[in-house]
């Protein structure tokens, strides 16, 4: 009997705390922007940087054809910049959209065959 009501009283233990558990994990919800680079040109481009406020990623080569991915999180609010060189060796500085901290969504950054930049965010603002 003993060991009966222990697993009944485990079991409503448990049923109970569900409620806490479920708004816990609800609560915690990081906002990231899925960015996609798109190489769609016919050389590899080198050297590649994304600048977004507080900070930035790159890549060092990406292929004709090719598509790089990265997460980031924005802290702080300021314009998207992108460089990268091209096979000739021309440096190209583009200005992208501004970002609010708190954004999330998707960004894709297409480059295309002749080294012209495409900004496409898909991003919101959550409450």
């Amino acid at each position: 009997m003993t060991r009966k009501r222990s697993w009944f009283g485990s079991r409503f233990l448990f049923l109970g705390a569900m409620p806490l558990i479920l708004t816990l994990l609800s609560g915690c919800h990081s906002r990231f922007v899925e960015t996609t680079i798109d190489n769609q040109g016919p050389a590899t481009l080198h050297l590649i940087e994304v600048d977004y406020p507080s900070a930035s990623f790159g890549v060092g080569d990406l292929a004709a054809g090719s598509q790089y991915r990265y997460r980031f999180k924005i802290q702080g609010s300021g314009p998207l910049k992108l460089q990268f060189t091209d096979a000739q060796g021309q440096i190209h500085n583009v200005d992208g959209p501004q970002l609010e901290e708190g954004q999330e969504g998707r960004l894709t950054i297409v480059i295309d065959p002749q080294g012209r930049v495409a900004w496409r965010p898909s991003l919101a603002t959550l409450k």
